[in-house]
């Protein structure tokens, strides 16, 4: 029998990597009647299409797996696309065996690029489809980066109803519900193989006798719905779909989708109102959108709500601090100095005060003093700039103005120390984004055999910045590995695939999470065979970038709002000064139109065709004295993913600088 592999690829080379060597060191002798090995071992055949990554992943698979079968794109096609690009080669193929009594039956796989299959996984599903003639589709148990099981892995008929305690967040609430969890059905045992409605896109199995009914994706769809919609044609076939749980896999990324935001919540309803247009009647089809966008208005509220609890909290917990602070030293000053309580006029209480505390929270703001995870030396810096600041304004005012420099220091100084101080207690406090255990040094345990051990560790060594412990087992006991994580006080635990199975692997991950009291800041991760990466819960840890102390990536939030900020004040002074630089113009009529873009944040100055960056006027290889047109492709890859991975404004400002007669 054949099985072919499907893989679409978008900038994840090293999950890719991963994913691909998990498959071609997969157990592939299919059992016979007796438990021997069939003499006909499964045919295994993989695709690769590649949406126009620019991270080097043609380069890799051409090197690595020459027996895949690549197909390079020029553009991102899109995710159904790019599947139906392989699947109609697939289709072209004669089906190896046709006889539908015949219990080897060819099997097309869709896989994601960022899972890992145990070495039996492929095998379990041949067998699987072999005792069970009414399937068409499978499914498999399917776990994140820390061995948590992803609810995914099972999903039901996207009824009005379900989709609508889904989009609207009751199904947190009834995890186990028959009707209001149904989108997941939740009510069915994880551990217990089952018919389901709908497979994951990330592991969907299906028979070459129901593609060949079924047919190609629907292409209609953006995301989250072409699984959805082609699994349901599976059952409309006349097939069923199970969920396996025997069979398991990594999906690193299953975690990382951001359910509660508004752009996947209207991604959701767009790929359900395709759906409802495809099989509901007129009536239900109006019902069903009746209820979704109630939903989503249910969600859209609750979600500004906390997005705004969430960004005024803490900004307003430190105002109310130093402005606390700020008042008492005033009143200990004038009381000690003036032996007057009231010597500072209230305008001084209520305007001076209040500014001094806004410009400082503001500089602390622009440097990152906000972000997660919360950095000291971000907010020092942020202050220090801003209570220089203060201090030049102070000296330009009038005599009559200056309060006292003495009382601005000593308030600079509390709010400094009060801010760290709040962060200090959210840390104590165990809030999420707040610790500060990363100031002091990483402690890492690697798990395997001594040989790889070794390599490992000499691969983080290197670098510096983590005490490695280490582990030399590649059976080891799950009681005795949490000992040892919890002994050293472990940040993450690396394991060697070279020396422990994948299977070996998620079943340490999940009985570490089950045991009671178990450490709960610990970060798994895998080391591949002979690599110089280590991939863990969506990231992945190069030789080159492993634990800097700061990696500058566009998707970095400071560097994104220093961006921003930058396009703001660059547009208005372009336009400000417009009557002077209009002339000196190559393309005169785009002037106004680019600055107005930029300046509402349609565009960006520059950018590249990437998730984290406006589309741009210019891009990075209008930094060079040659225009664009002369550069080569591979070129102009290598610059576009260094700006990505190395973003600095300073670059931004070359750019425009150099192009200011070409706007």
């Amino acid at each position: 029998m054949r099985l072919s592999i499907v893989i679409v690829n978008y900038n994840v080379k090293y999950f890719l990597e991963q994913c691909l060597e998990s498959v071609f060191s997969s157990d592939l002798e299919v059992e016979g009647e007796h438990g021997n090995a069939d003499e006909a071992p499964i045919d295994l055949e993989v695709y690769v299409v590649d949406n126009a990554s620019v991270d080097g992943s043609v380069e890799m698979v051409r090197e690595r797996f020459p027996e895949v079968h690549l197909i390079a794109n020029h553009d991102n096609v899109g995710f159904a696309r790019a599947n139906n690009q392989a699947l109609r080669l697939i289709m072209e193929t004669p089906n190896s065996s046709r006889d539908s009594d015949t219990a080897t039956k060819d099997l097309v796989l869709l896989l994601n690029p960022d899972t890992v299959v145990e070495r039996d996984t492929f095998r379990q599903c041949v067998a699987f489809f072999a005792s069970h003639p009414d399937c068409g589709g499978l499914g498999v148990k399917m776990v994140n980066g820390e061995g948590t099981y992803l609810k995914e892995s099972k999903r039901g008929f996207p009824s009005p109803a379900a989709a609508f305690y889904k989009i609207s967040g009751l199904i947190r609430l009834f995890p186990h519900h028959p009707r209001i969890a149904a989108y997941y059905m939740g009510h069915l045992d994880d551990q217990e193989t089952n018919p389901i409605d709908i497979l994951p896109g990330a592991f969907l199995m299906i028979s070459r006798k129901a593609l060949d009914k079924v047919g190609l994706l629907d292409e209609s769809y953006f995301m989250y719905g072409e699984d959805i919609d082609f699994s349901w044609r599976i059952k409309m076939a006349g097939f069923e779909n199970y969920y396996y749980p025997s069979a398991r896999i990594i999906h690193y990324k299953g975690e990382s989708t951001k359910h509660g935001s508004m752009n996947y919540v209207y991604t959701f309803y767009n790929a359900m109102a395709i759906f409802v247009q495809h099989y509901f009647t007129d009536s239900k089809a109006r019902w069903f959108n009746l209820l979704l966008r109630l939903a989503i208005w249910t969600r859209a509220c609750l979600a500004w709500l906390q997005r705004v609890i969430r960004a005024v909290a803490l900004p307003a917990l430190d105002f109310a601090v130093a402005f606390g602070g700020f008042v008492t030293i005033k009143y200990l000053w004038a009381t000690r100095w003036a032996a007057n309580a009231a010597y500072y006029p209230p305008q001084y209480t209520w305007v001076i005060i209040p500014i001094y505390i806004l410009v400082l929270m503001l500089l602390s703001w622009l440097y990152g003093g906000y972000e997660k995870p919360v950095r000291p030396s971000r907010i020092l810096k942020g202050m220090a700039i801003g209570t220089g600041l203060l201090l030049v304004f102070y000296s330009l005012l009038d005599e009559s103005q200056r309060y006292s420099r003495a009382l601005l220091l000593l308030g600079c100084a509390w709010t400094l120390l009060s801010t760290l101080g709040i962060r200090g207690l959210l840390s104590l406090m165990k809030v999420p984004g707040y610790n500060l255990r990363p100031l002091r040094t990483r402690s890492c345990i690697i798990v395997g055999g001594e040989e790889e051990v070794a390599r490992v560790s000499q691969l983080y060594q290197s670098l510096g910045g983590t005490q490695i412990e280490t582990l030399v087992d590649a059976c080891p006991d799950v009681r005795r590995l949490n000992d040892t994580i919890r002994y050293y006080n472990a940040d993450e635990v690396v394991f060697c695939s070279k020396d422990l199975p994948i299977q070996a692997i998620i079943n340490l991950m999940t009985q570490l999470g089950d045991l009671p009291g178990k450490h709960r800041q610990v970060e798994y991760k895998i080391a591949p065979t002979d690599s110089d990466f280590i991939i863990g819960s969506d990231s992945i840890h190069r030789a080159e970038d492993l634990y800097t102390e700061e990696i500058r990536t566009i998707a970095d939030p400071l560097n994104r709002r220093n961006k921003r900020l930058f396009d703001i004040w660059t547009s208005f002074l372009l336009l400000l000064f417009s009557p002077l630089l209009l002339p000196f113009q190559r393309h005169k009529r785009d002037y106004y139109t680019h600055c107005w873009q930029v300046l509402i944040g349609k565009k960006s100055w520059v950018g590249v065709t990437n998730t984290h960056t406006r589309n741009g006027i210019f891009a990075p290889e209008d930094a060079l004295p040659r225009r664009a047109a002369t550069i080569s492709p591979e070129l102009k890859q290598r610059l576009h993913l260094r700006y990505l991975r190395n973003y600095k404004l300073t670059t931004d400002m070359q750019i425009l600088f150099t192009n200011l007669f070409n706007i």
